[in-house]
């Protein structure tokens, strides 16, 4: 799994200084043989593996209220031992939007080295951000356990105060690779 990791790792394309950086530093910790995976919620260890994935359509992202972090985030969860991060993605898509895949899942488009805020903060999250593709027009059906809304943002209108701390340099990320009229493939439900 490590050499998976590593790999997913090694097709990112650095954005600028700061995620080439957060690359180097994440294929460090995955060289350094330290454990990848939570193994006890909220932290341990307190660095670990994060699988996001943006669900996108033509020049829009679908975006979560987050309550434990109390920000507008892309989906995803924490990569179970032994879990590919692109098998965390389907899993995630399918608990916290009630959806499935269309289409493979892509290598990752970034990675982030991120101390988290929110009710759980403190720990890093190295996170790698994925692309899914659906219709802004399928039903969501999200989990609210786990969510106060999900909502389709324009990409320079997304809530960039309140998401991630790289939420605006993904953002430009994606513009360049996923502009809009782009469609690559749509997301089914269960």
């Amino acid at each position: 799994m490590r050499a998976s990791i590593r790999a997913e790792l090694r097709s990112i394309r650095p954005l600028d200084a700061m995620e080439n950086d957060h690359l180097t530093d994440a294929l460090a910790w995955v060289e350094s043989g330290a454990e990848l995976c939570r193994l006890a919620k909220p932290a341990t260890p307190p660095k670990h593996l994060v699988a996001y994935f943006a669900v996108v359509d033509d020049g829009h992202i679908l975006l979560v209220d987050h309550r434990n972090a109390q920000r507008w985030l892309p989906t995803g969860g924490h990569v179970e031992p032994g879990e590919h991060p692109r098998q965390t993605v389907a899993r995630e898509l399918k608990e916290e939007l009630g959806l499935a895949p269309g289409h493979p899942i892509a290598a990752p488009l970034m990675v982030t080295c991120t101390t988290t805020v929110g009710l759980t903060a403190g720990h890093v999250d190295v996170s790698l951000w994925y692309v899914v593709h659906a219709e802004r027009t399928q039903p969501i059906v999200f989990d609210e356990g786990e969510f106060l809304a999900a909502r389709w943002f324009v990409f320079d209108q997304v809530p960039f105060a309140r998401s991630d701390p790289h939420m605006p340099r993904f953002i430009a990320k994606l513009a360049a690779d996923h502009p809009p009229g782009t469609r690559r493939g749509a997301v089914v439900s269960r």
